[in-house]
């Protein structure tokens, strides 16, 4: 009897932390906007992104989505270019993080960032933009480094 009251408390239990961190993560709004990738090879692998422009908005991020589709996303602008670390702490779906530099260039990816990990995830040097997409992604589209992006948010800031 003690193992069925201790799983229901368990039960109960998370599905509170579910139902407040539905609740956290709806408080944080984010515009959208289309972004294209121009590939090396010539391609372009188009996007709809979340933008992830303030502190409040960097640091929500994509916390507790169950899912993503594979042409949406979300760019975080530091507005400087600097390093940057990134993480997946709350994040409950792979993604992979586009590092970009001030002109739009792809200058570093990290594919399959594992959820819920705290390990940092380095830039590996300057940038003003992370894009984050769907775990996968990269490799299915074939971005690499080196790509140019193009969004209004980043024709904004250059």
């Amino acid at each position: 009897m003690r193992i069925v009251a201790k799983t229901l408390v368990a039960s109960a239990m998370m599905a509170l932390f579910a139902f407040l961190a539905t609740v956290a993560a709806a408080q944080v709004r984010f515009d959208s906007e289309p972004l294209s990738i121009l590939t090396f090879s010539g391609g372009r692998q188009d996007f709809t992104v979340e933008l992830a422009l303030d502190a409040e908005q960097r640091q929500q991020g994509l916390m507790y989505r169950t899912e993503m589709a594979e042409d949406h996303g979300m760019l975080f602008d530091f507005g400087d270019s600097r390093a940057v670390a990134m993480w997946m702490r709350n994040t409950l779906i792979p993604l992979d993080m586009l590092f970009i530099d001030a002109r739009g260039r792809i200058v570093n990816i990290h594919q399959g960032a594992v959820p819920l990990s705290e390990t940092i995830i380095p830039s590996g040097g300057p940038v003003k933009y992370v894009l984050e997409l769907k775990g996968g992604v990269v490799a299915k589209r074939g971005i690499a480094i080196g790509d140019l992006v193009d969004s209004a948010q980043i024709a904004r800031g250059n």
